[in-house]
């Protein structure tokens, strides 16, 4: 729908309240956004579901247009970094990565180890740790291809 057209963000409007007026309780709608409010993660799915089930039901569906996403030319380079060799790959890899570190539940902790080669007076060991949390992010960043 054209929202250039006087009325039709009225018009929309009462669409997606009519179509979400049993679920007001849920989901608070506002022209085209849908906020919805749960209190454990699995009311959470269970209310998206209901929310995309509506919405097909009247033949209308969610435009993704201002999600992030990890671009492939990044998947790419993520899956193929190699064990990092100084405190320069360091810094380029979490500079990377830590774009995302809101999406990734526990990013400080996981990154530590190599943050910690980041700091003064530091010598530079690649330990096991290091790699482990190297492994880790860069398999939490590849494994998730939607993040919002």
């Amino acid at each position: 729908m054209l929202f250039g057209l006087t009325n039709a963000p009225v018009a929309f409007m009462d669409l997606m309240n009519r179509i979400f007026r049993p679920y007001l309780d849920k989901f608070i709608v506002f022209i085209n956004d849908i906020l919805n409010y749960s209190k454990d993660e699995t009311k959470h799915t269970k209310h998206l579901s209901i929310i995309f089930q509506a919405l097909c039901e009247k033949q209308l569906f969610v435009t993704w247009y201002r999600q992030i996403r990890v671009g492939p030319c990044k998947i790419s380079a993520i899956l193929n970094w190699k064990p990092l060799r100084n405190i320069t790959e360091v810094r380029s890899f979490l500079g990377l990565v830590g774009y995302y570190k809101c999406f990734v539940k526990g990013f400080l902790i996981i990154a530590l180890p190599m943050t910690k080669l980041l700091q003064k007076d530091v010598k530079f060991v690649w330990f096991d740790k290091c790699q482990q949390s190297f492994n880790q992010l860069k398999a939490m960043l590849t494994e998730t291809l939607v993040l919002t």
